[in-house]
């Protein structure tokens, strides 16, 4: 397997498979290069188990039979990611490899130690500036295992933001940590549920959902306070078709940044983007 190093001198191939490894699930997205504005959406996408998953059927899917693929990977999972390599390693020789790190991104990152920082937060934060208004902050909303909120300056940098439990997270720790209250399947959360719970599934059912609501609009208005006007707000994840619609006309579902952020890294380490 060809390993790619930080410059990259010849360009991607059309078409390139970006992974986002997570903390629970690998991500997938199959990117072709088209040179057009805004953040690219994957032609198709795939979801496994970090434990592992039928890779095989993805290569097949893409039909590149003994041809070469370019994988970019991001990942917040050091032993899922090792394993997705090995993987590739044994099966894909003729492949081409990038495990990306934050100094590959293009991107400015205005923290004492990037390099600490969730890559994921950060190839969010390279889609978000695609589509970003010059002169304007953005807030971005990531709904996954945990909820991550960051902000973006006005001038594009990467400056921080806050983590803290996902809505699945939530539910389960209710659940495991205490002695009675059951636990709550998803299903349960993907509509508004009433604010004053009546029996104690309705209430963490609440608890949970408005809370989250709450934490997320009580982030965005702090870090923003202050700031000469409104800042765009982009929601990605599961969760964020919903939780946009509740957080205002400002709020714009924006999904797969986290591989739509990976592609076009890959792009700007092959110099296709300005």
């Amino acid at each position: 397997m060809q390993k790619r190093t930080r410059n990259v001198s010849q360009p991607a191939n059309s078409t390139l498979l970006a992974v986002d490894v997570g903390n629970n699930r690998v991500k997938i997205g199959r990117f072709e290069w088209t040179g057009a504005a805004g953040i690219p959406q994957p032609g198709r996408t795939w979801v496994l188990p970090c434990g592992g998953g039928p890779l095989d059927a993805v290569v097949g899917q893409c039909h590149a039979g003994s041809a070469s693929l370019d994988w970019w990977i991001g990942s917040v999972n050091r032993s899922a990611a090792s394993r997705l390599i090995d993987w590739l390693g044994a099966h894909r020789p003729q492949d081409r490899l990038t495990l990306l790190a934050s100094g590959d991104l293009p991107i400015r990152v205005e923290l004492p130690r990037p390099d600490m920082v969730g890559i994921d937060r950060l190839l969010d934060a390279v889609a978000v500036n695609r589509v970003r208004a010059p002169g304007r902050q953005a807030v971005l909303v990531d709904l996954g295992t945990a909820i991550t909120v960051d902000l973006i300056s006005a001038e594009g940098a990467f400056l921080g933001g806050a983590i803290l439990p996902g809505v699945e997270m939530s539910a389960r720790a209710l659940h495991e940590y205490t002695d009675m209250l059951p636990e709550i399947a998803m299903s349960e959360l993907a509509d508004p549920p009433e604010p004053i719970g009546k029996a104690t599934l309705p209430a963490m059912r609440s608890g949970i959902y408005w809370g989250t609501i709450g934490a997320v609009r009580e982030l965005i208005r702090r870090m923003t306070a202050g700031a000469p006007q409104d800042p765009e707000i982009y929601l990605t994840g599961g969760a964020a078709p919903i939780i946009a619609g509740l957080l205002g006309p400002a709020a714009r579902h924006a999904p797969h940044l986290t591989l739509a952020g990976t592609a076009l890294t890959a792009w700007a380490m092959a110099g296709r983007l300005a």
